[in-house]
């Protein structure tokens, strides 16, 4: 019986990294060759935030910032800071996980639009400190305004299609253990 809930835990995690290789596959397609005046949402951030407020466990610290490195090399941004701060951004959503497991979707959307706010203002003044080219502030802030935008539909599908829900009290986690 507990090598049920062992091997949904790691089938979980290896389809987070699926999810984060996919979502970097589409992201690195060359479907335009001129420069874009606009910027889609951060997916990877909005997944990342989905699960690690919805089930902690599912996505471990190193593994988040193994993906996160991994999306900083491949997206040509300076190695790790961004990587840092979203990990820091949702290891605060594991914290808070347990409080807002009671709470309804406004308040888990307002935490993660938090996290979004708070990551996004802490990687702008991180590029400006090292003078590192920035790039236009309008599209960082529309980028920020798309990812909250986008967190509804980012959490249907994580629930809908991966079933990836809250935890409830009498859940078990990986170890067995009551949540």
């Amino acid at each position: 019986m507990s090598e049920l809930p062992q091997a949904r835990l790691w089938s979980m995690r290896i389809a987070f990294a699926f999810l984060v290789c996919v979502i970097l596959f589409f992201h690195l397609l060359p479907l335009e060759t001129t420069p874009r005046r606009w910027v889609g949402p951060d997916l990877l951030l909005g997944f990342a935030c989905a699960w690690s407020l919805r089930r902690p466990e599912f996505v471990p610290t190193l593994a988040l910032a193994g993906l996160f490195l991994l999306a900083d090399f491949l997206l040509q941004r300076p190695p790790g800071l961004w990587a840092l701060l979203a990990l820091l951004g949702c290891e605060s959503l594991k914290q808070r996980a347990r409080s807002l497991r009671d709470t309804g979707f406004p308040g888990e959307w307002l935490a993660v639009c938090a996290v979004i706010i708070m990551i996004t203002v802490a990687y702008r003044a991180g590029l400006m400190i090292t003078l590192v080219d920035l790039p236009p502030f309008g599209l960082t802030v529309f980028e920020a305004i798309m990812t909250i935008l986008f967190y509804p539909l980012v959490v249907a599908i994580t629930h809908g299609f991966m079933g990836v829900r809250k935890a409830t009290p009498g859940d078990v986690d990986g170890s067995g253990g009551r949540i």
